[in-house]
C-alpha cells in the first residue's frame, strides 16, 4: 500500500519527547553521546584505581617501632611519604618487596630528625608527596557515584523500558503516532476503488483547509466521522489520505492502546491526546478498531469492564467539549458497529457514517493499476480482465495478490510478471498453495475425480449458478481437491432459483461418488455445511418458503462479550421450529433429487471428467467446455499421469468392461466416450 519502503507510518515524537516547536526528539545522536560519556566515566574511575594501586607488593608494619628499627638496621632503601603513609621498598630483593606503615601526620620534629639522619647515614631515597584534593575527593565519591549509577541503570531504565519511551512512568501519556504528509505522502490518487467515501469526505478537506469558509454561513461540520467497512477496504487508507489531502497533523491510535491493566490510564491517555490535538490544531484523531474501547456499556458476561468502560466515558466528554474553533476531526474506523455503544452514535458524536464497501469491477482495475506502479509487468497482462476474474477482492487482498504474483515471478527467473503468474498468485490467495508433495493412493484419486467432477458438470449444466473455473484434484489448502467457481459478474443479491441450483451444485460430488464408486466418502463434509446454512438461511432469514412466509426466524447468534444480553427470550412455539425443520428439509431433499437426476443423465460426463482430471490434475473452465463439446482435450495438453480407463459401474450395480479400442487409447485427447450401460 505504500510507494516506497520508506512510506510507512512512521512515529513523531509526543510532546514530552520533542514535536513542532518543541526540542528535537532524542535520536541515535544523544544516545551516542551518552555512550561517550559513559565510557570516558569508566576511564577515569580505572585511571584513579590505578594510581591507587602500588607496583609491587606490599606488607604492613606491626608499629612505628618496628618501621624505625628496620630503618637503622638498614634494610630499607626508599621511602615514599604521602600524608600519613609510608611506604618502604626493602633493600636488594628480586621481589621488589615493600611494606607500608601509617605513621603520626604531622610528623613530630625529634621523629622528622631522626629520618633525615638515618637517610644520609643509610643512604635512603626519601620522597615527600603531597595528596592530591582531587583524588581525595573522588575516593570519597566513588562508593556513592557507583550507587547512583547501578540504582540508574537498574531501576530506572526497567521501569521506563516497558511499553515504549516513558514506560511506566509515563501511564497516562497518549501513544498516538504523529503523522505528517512529508512522511505519509498519501493523497486521494493513492485511494481507488472507493469514490463515493471520497466524495462524501471532500467536505472535510475543505474544512480542514479553510475553516472559515464554512463558518461564515454558520454551517457545522461534524465532530465525528466513522468508517464502516469490512476488513481491508481501506479505512485507514483513506482517513491518511484525508490528512493528507488537507495538510494537517494526522494523530494515528488503535483503540487497544488505550486499555491497561490500571484502571483510569485509559482517560488519562484520552486526555492527553486531545490536549495534543487542541495544541496542533487545525488536525485529525483517527481511532482505528474503536470497537475495542467502544463496545456497549453495561452488558455481556459479569457486567462491563471499568478500564474500558471509563475510557469511553471519557472520549465521549471530550468530543462534547470540543467547541468549532478547536477545528478537529475526530476518525474511527470499525468493522463491527453493531456492537458499539449508543452514545458514540448520536447527533454530535459520530454522527456521520462513511460506508467503505467492497469494490467493484471497475474499482478492482483502478486499485490493481495502484499497486501494480511498484512492479514490474510483462505487456501481455490484463489487468481489467484480472479484475473481473476477482469478485469480492478487498483493496487489501488485491495488493496481495500483485505481491505474491511478484514472488512467484522471482522464483521462476522470470524478468517480469506474467499472466499466469497473476492466475496463479490469485488462486493462492483464495485457496492456498497446491501440495504437490502429497502423496495419494490411486484410489482415493479416483474418488476425488468423480466427486469434483460432479461438482464441475453440475455447475456447467445449470444456468442460474456461478460456472466452473478450474477443476482440480491437485491437494490444495485443506481440501483434497476443489472446484472453484467464479461469477461472471458482481453479484449483490441471489433469487430463490440460483439458490436453488447453489443446493443442486454442492450434493454433486457427494451423488458422483455413490454413483461411481459405489459408497459414499466425508469428501463431502464442507458440502453438507454449506447446504444446511443456505437452506436454514433461505427458510429463516429470506422468507423462501411459501408455508412459513416473508417472517424472520432467524435469532441472532451474537456472544455476550460483543455487548449483548446474556437472557434471550424464546420467540417460537415448538409447532413453528418443527415446520422450519421440515421446510429446510424439503429444501435439501429438493436440490438432492434434483442434482441425481441431471448426473443419472449425464453419467458419460462425469466419467469422461474424471478421466481427464486423473491424467492432467486440472483443468480450466475453458478447458471444460472444449472437453464436454468436443469429447477430448488439444493435443499439446501435457499429461500429468498415465492412467487406466476405470470401468463404469452401471445404474443396477454392475460395471461394465471397456472395449479393447478404450484401452488402447490411453489418454483423454482421443475420444473416450464409454458405451451406453
Amino acid at each position: 500500500m505504500f510507494d516506497d519502503e520508506n512510506d510507512g507510518p512512521q512515529r513523531e515524537p509526543r510532546r514530552d519527547e520533542g514535536g513542532p516547536g518543541k526540542q528535537p526528539p532524542k535520536g541515535p545522536g544523544f544516545r551516542s553521546s551518552r555512550l561517550l560519556f559513559i565510557i570516558i566515566f569508566m576511564g577515569i574511575l580505572l585511571v584513579v584505581f590505578a594510581g591507587m594501586q602500588t607496583p609491587w607488593k606490599s606488607e604492613e608494619l606491626k608499629n612505628w617501632t618496628e618501621f624505625r628499627q628496620m630503618v637503622e638496621d638498614g634494610k630499607i632503601s626508599e621511602i615514599d611519604v604521602e600524608g600519613s603513609d609510608y611506604w618502604c621498598k626493602v633493600v636488594a630483593t628480586e621481589e621488589h618487596k615493600r611494606f607500608h606503615i601509617v605513621g603520626p601526620d604531622p610528623l613530630p620534629d625529634p621523629e622528622a630528625d631522626w629520618l633525615r639522619s638515618m637517610a644520609k647515614q643509610h643512604n635512603i631515597d626519601v620522597e615527600y608527596r603531597k595528596q592530591s584534593l582531587w583524588t581525595s575527593v573522588l575516593i570519597s565519591f566513588i562508593p556513592w557515584i557507583l550507587i547512583v549509577f547501578i540504582i540508574y541503570f537498574f531501576f530506572f531504565r526497567q521501569l521506563r523500558g516497558p511499553g515504549g519511551p516513558g514506560g511506566v512512568l509515563s501511564f497516562g501519556k497518549s501513544r498516538a503516532t504523529l503523522i505528517t504528509k512529508d512522511k505519509t505522502k498519501k493523497t486521494f490518487k493513492d485511494v481507488a476503488g472507493i469514490d463515493e467515501a471520497k466524495d462524501e469526505v471532500q467536505e472535510l478537506v475543505g474544512f480542514l483547509k479553510n475553516p472559515k469558509k464554512f463558518q461564515r454561513l454558520g454551517g457545522r461540520i461534524p465532530k465525528g466521522v466513522l468508517l464502516i467497512g469490512a476488513p481491508g477496504t481501506g479505512k485507514t487508507l483513506l482517513a491518511k489520505a484525508i490528512a493528507g489531502e488537507a495538510d494537517v497533523p494526522f494523530y494515528s491510535i488503535s483503540g487497544s492502546d488505550f486499555v491497561e491493566m490500571f484502571v483510569g490510564v485509559g482517560a488519562s491517555r484520552v486526555r492527553d491526546l486531545f490536549q495534543q490535538a487542541r495544541e496542533n490544531s487545525p488536525c485529525i484523531i483517527f481511532l482505528d478498531e474503536i470497537d475495542a474501547v467502544g463496545r456497549r456499556r453495561g452488558t455481556g458476561l459479569g457486567g462491563g469492564h471499568d478500564e474500558r468502560e471509563q475510557t469511553l466515558n471519557e472520549i465521549l466528554v471530550q468530543m462534547d467539549g470540543m467547541e468549532s474553533d478547536d477545528k478537529i476531526i475526530v476518525m474511527a474506523a470499525t468493522n463491527r458497529p453493531d456492537v458499539l455503544d449508543p452514545a458514540l452514535l448520536r447527533p454530535g458524536r459520530f454522527d456521520r457514517h462513511v460506508y467503505v464497501d467492497q469494490p467493484d469491477s471497475k474499482g478492482r482495475e483502478q486499485i490493481l493499476r495502484v499497486h501494480s506502479k511498484k512492479v514490474k509487468l510483462s505487456p501481455e497482462v490484463d489487468l481489467t480482465l484480472l479484475a473481473k476474474a476477482t469478485p469480492m477482492f478487498s483493496g487489501a487482498d488485491l495488493e496481495s495478490l500483485i505481491n505474491e504474483a511478484a514472488l512467484i515471478a522471482v522464483m521462476k527467473d522470470k524478468d517480469a510478471i506474467e499472466m499466469s503468474d497473476l492466475e496463479e498468485a490469485r488462486d493462492k490467495v483464495v485457496w492456498g498453495r497446491e501440495k504437490r508433495s502429497r502423496v495419494m493412493d490411486e484410489a482415493d484419486r479416483w474418488v476425488t475425480a468423480y466427486h469434483e467432477a460432479g461438482h464441475a458438470l453440475l455447475g456447467y449444466l445449470l444456468p442460474n449458478v456461478d460456472k466452473p473455473h478450474k477443476v482440480t484434484i491437485m491437494p490444495r489448502g485443506p481440501s483434497l481437491g476443489a472446484t472453484h467457481f467464479l461469477p461472471e459478474k458482481d453479484i449483490y443479491n441471489r433469487t430463490s432459483k440460483q439458490l436453488m441450483g447453489q443446493l443442486a451444485v454442492a450434493f454433486g460430488g457427494r451423488i458422483a461418488e455413490e454413483m461411481f464408486v459405489g459408497d459414499i466418502s466425508t469428501g463431502a463434509k464442507g458440502d453438507i455445511d454449506q447446504v444446511s446454512n443456505l437452506a436454514r438461511k433461505m427458510v429463516c432469514e429470506w422468507g423462501m418458503s411459501d408455508k412459513l412466509g416473508p417472517i424472520k426466524y432467524q435469532e441472532d447468534e451474537e456472544t455476550v462479550f460483543l455487548g449483548r444480553e446474556i437472557t434471550r427470550s424464546q420467540l417460537h412455539s415448538p409447532e413453528t421450529l418443527r415446520l422450519i425443520d421440515s421446510e429446510v428439509r424439503r429444501l435439501i431433499d429438493e436440490g438432492y433429487t434434483f442434482a441425481q437426476r441431471i448426473l443419472n443423465e449425464h453419467r458419460e460426463d462425469i466419467e469422461l471428467i474424471a478421466k481427464a482430471l486423473m491424467e492432467y490434475e486440472v483443468i480450466s473452465g475453458e478447458e471444460l467446455d472444449v472437453l464436454l463439446k468436443t469429447r477430448k482435450l488439444p493435443e499439446s495438453r501435457l499429461r500429468s499421469h498415465e492412467v487406466e480407463h476405470r470401468p463404469l459401474r452401471r445404474p443396477d450395480g454392475q460395471t461394465a468392461k471397456p472395449q479393447p479400442e478404450e484401452q488402447d487409447r490411453g489418454h483423454i485427447s482421443g475420444d473416450i466416450s464409454p458405451q451406453p450401460a
